[in-house]
């Protein structure tokens, strides 16, 4: 089986390869596609060296040409960042002057993604054989991956947050964390574990009331927080619980994508050392944690119909009553040839359940902002996010938006 990795020449690659080499899923061949040649050269030659030195015989090559990589492919992988590092440095402080945090996924940040993003991706699904497998790695998942499945894409949304819950859940009872699971509640980067299932037993809430200062300090919470929603956030909440505190933070700390950019050329240099074989220990600086495991475990039940349960990113369908049905939800779903089929989530907490419906009514109009472009759609769609929700700072992020944006925005 071939699987493609759009966007292949990221410094993420070997930790996906890394996890291909272990994997009992048989795939002969991995194409990456990147526009970058000497990113994608240094990749593909890091790649070749690891399959060889596990002793295996997939192939690994490389391509620019989209069409050729995607073609006869299994399965399509996407992980790309329109602009790069770059584009994300600005996504992280130009709401700064307004007042308001700077994030790659959400907030103002988040949408100046999504613009530049949406309409690069679905030119790449319009590459893809209809038939084959999208699976969207590309921030903000929920809103990419709606925009796939708006225009009719076998696609489904992947993040690793949940992945990573489940581990660190497993940590914290120190069982195996194939005896974990969870009520992943919400929408991607905006979710909540309000159940932790061991051997199928809800055991959050004697975690909650036995182990609480723990659990705080494994999910940099207090416990107080933590009894009051009986539920453990994302970090991604922090940027809505404690706006301001992150807001104040950011004005002194050196922001992610200068850190980022600096580990990925740490990263590429030892790409290139041809005495490197195995996937470096500086590759956990990168971010992605357990992005393979999610990755191959996805693909892998999606080609073989295997019915297991993984959180993705799907579309809601009345999981969520106070959702619209369209809306894609973060979830737990069994997994089958067909597609994902999100499991029943039950009743939500009112706590939960606004800020959700909220933000996916942000997530519908960015989307279509993203798709038909104006400059009206973007204050709406701003205007819409609760992170900002003002007149004024609509319009003033909504200007400094679409000038930081302009040359990746034909409408703009």
């Amino acid at each position: 089986m071939k699987l493609t990795v759009v966007g292949g020449g990221s410094t993420y690659t070997p930790e996906l390869i890394d996890g291909l080499l272990t994997s009992p899923f048989p795939i002969d061949e991995i194409t990456l596609v990147d526009p970058d040649p000497d990113r994608l050269d240094v990749v593909a030659g890091f790649a070749r060296r690891m399959v060889a030195a596990a002793g295996q015989n997939a192939v690994i090559s490389a391509t620019d040409d989209l069409d050729k990589g995607v073609d006869g492919a299994g399965a399509v992988l996407v992980q790309l960042r329109v602009g790069g590092q770059r584009t994300r440095l600005s996504d992280e402080t130009f709401p700064h002057a307004c007042g308001c945090l700077g994030q790659e996924t959400t907030g103002a940040g988040g949408f100046a993604k999504a613009l530049r993003t949406v309409p690069v991706v679905l030119d790449i699904a319009s590459r893809v054989d209809p038939d084959t497998w999208i699976v969207d790695f590309t921030n903000p998942v929920g809103i990419v991956t709606r925009s796939l499945l708006d225009a009719g894409h076998k696609a489904v949304g992947l993040c690793n947050v949940a992945i990573n819950f489940q581990r660190n859940f497993a940590g914290l009872l120190d069982v195996d964390p194939d005896r974990v699971g969870l009520r992943h509640v919400g929408l991607n980067h905006l979710s909540w574990e309000t159940a932790v299932y061991l051997d199928g037993d809800d055991v959050l809430p004697s975690l909650i009331a036995d182990r609480a200062e723990e659990l705080g300090e494994a999910f940099r919470l207090t416990p107080e927080h933590l009894r009051l929603q009986a539920a453990v956030p994302s970090y991604y909440l922090r940027y809505y619980y404690a706006h301001d505190v992150v807001f104040a933070e950011q004005q002194t700390e050196r922001p992610r994508a200068a850190v980022v950019s600096d580990v990925e050329q740490e990263l590429l240099a030892l790409y290139r050392d041809e005495s490197v074989v195995t996937k470096p220990a500086a590759l956990q600086n990168r971010g992605g944690r357990h992005y393979s495991l999610a990755a191959i475990n996805l693909v892998s039940s999606l080609l073989q119909d295997t019915g297991d349960v993984q959180v993705v990113n799907v579309r809601n369908r009345g999981t969520l009553p106070f959702l619209p049905d369209e809306a894609v939800i973060e979830a737990a779903s069994t997994i089958n040839a067909s597609g994902p089929v999100p499991r029943p989530i039950g009743p939500v907490d009112p706590s939960l359940r606004g800020l959700i419906a909220h933000t996916a009514a942000y997530e519908e109009l960015a989307v279509d902002a993203a798709l038909h472009g104006g400059r009206d759609r973007v204050v709406k769609a701003l205007l819409a996010h609760p992170l900002v929700g003002q007149y004024a700072l609509a319009e003033g992020l909504a200007d400094r938006l679409l000038a930081e944006n302009a040359r990746f925005l034909a409408w703009a």
